[in-house]
């Protein structure tokens, strides 16, 4: 979990073109510090080789594994021609991207690859090379190498290792969430059945009764079965289109429903994931309990499906009221597609659709012109579900 009292280096996550300068600028700063250090880089195949070993890694994130194969070739060139002095430190600034994004196969021995690397990093450290120079410094390029090698490999496959189960925990968190919400719809339902309908049917009684004698208290009786049953056809209608059973859990557990009030705690739990929201709520007035947990449920969903196609990402999230309208915008600058596993339902933009329908509302989403992702939906403030 990550420590809150800890800034992060940048105040907000870098966007890809951000990430692109960033890459640029070390691989430039690195190859000033080759063309300054080594005297044989001053023609022009040392010239190449420099080339070759940098100019590429601005590129690393974006095609991980091809820029990891130039770059080592390259590097083994670039030390075979004397140009460079330190092993290889190109090579593994190349390879870091290789193992975050590429799977994980069975057969993929990364923890002996950890201990290689320890074991390298001992050798280097208090092991002496008793040899000619030409030899020992063959050595230390070999051991220094697979130190850095090594080393990118293992920290990139324990980063990996980290968001997938930060990923599977926000996931669990989510159904957890769904259920807890299932279960507390049913509760609710009970009460709007049971309390709703026997208010009626005493009003209904007292209307019946005195409705010779007492024309203006049966009307009045009228007016209240009226407005009761309203709401409990509005309850009802919102409630009808998310109830689910979920066998096991226990009522009495359930907490209050979520609202606007805890957005902020959804953020954090985000955050854990690789996904930094932005939120941006402003809404003027209080919003019915029931309407305040359908834009938490739909930014929750939302928020969700970027932590499991798009992080580590920047998202915003903006609820404002507006001209009559609740509007619910949530975006994303990841890459704008969201490609579902194999065997996954995908029922996450089919779910807030259907929430948002049932309140007589508008919503979309899809990828965005310049990359990322959004989901917009507008809720109507006055007459919903009716």
């Amino acid at each position: 979990m990550d420590d809150p009292d800890v800034r992060p280096l940048f105040p907000r996550p870098l966007r890809p073109r951000e990430l692109v300068a960033l890459d640029a600028l070390a691989g430039l700063g690195y190859a000033f510090v080759l063309v300054l250090n080594s005297p044989d880089a001053h023609h022009p195949a040392g010239w190449a080789a420099i080339a070759a070993m940098t100019l590429p890694l601005a590129v690393r994130r974006r095609w991980p594994l091809p820029v990891f194969c130039v770059v080592s070739a390259a590097s083994v060139a670039a030390v075979a021609l004397g140009v460079v002095r330190e092993p290889l430190a190109a090579a593994a600034y190349a390879l870091y991207p290789v193992a975050l994004t590429t799977r994980r196969r069975r057969w993929e021995p990364t923890a002996a690859i950890g201990a290689l690397t320890a074991g390298a990093l001992l050798l280097a450290a208090f092991g002496g090379v008793t040899a000619v120079a030409e030899v020992r410094r063959i050595m230390e390029t070999v051991v220094l190498g697979s130190l850095a090698l090594g080393g990118a490999w293992t920290i990139g496959r324990a980063v990996r290792e980290r968001r997938a189960y930060a990923a599977r925990q926000a996931e669990q968190a989510a159904e957890r969430a769904v259920t807890e919400e299932r279960l507390r719809i049913a509760r609710e339902m009970h009460d709007v059945v049971s309390h709703t309908l026997s208010l009626i049917g005493v009003k209904a009684g007292v209307a019946a009764h005195v409705a010779d004698r007492r024309p203006e208290e049966a009307l009045e009786a009228l007016r209240v079965i009226e407005t009761t049953s309203r709401q409990a056809l509005t309850e009802m209608r919102h409630m009808l289109g998310v109830l689910r059973e979920a066998p096991g859990a226990a009522p009495d557990a359930l907490s209050p429903a979520p609202g606007l009030a805890a957005l902020p705690d959804l953020a954090e739990r985000a955050a854990a994931a690789g996904v930094r929201v932005d939120l941006d709520v402003r809404v003027t007035g209080g919003l019915p309990e029931a309407l305040e947990l359908a834009v938490h449920r739909i930014v929750q969903e939302a928020v969700t499906n970027v932590v499991r196609h798009a992080a580590p990402a920047a998202c915003r999230v903006s609820v404002h009221d507006e001209g009559g309208q609740l509007r619910i915008e949530v975006t994303d600058d990841g890459p704008g597609r969201r490609t579902l596993p194999a065997g996954a339902p995908g029922h996450g933009l089919i779910g807030m659709r259907e929430r948002v329908r049932a309140y007589g509302g508008v919503f979309t989403a899809g990828p965005l012109p310049g990359g990322g992702f959004r989901v917009l939906a507008r809720l109507p403030l006055k007459g919903e579900g009716t």
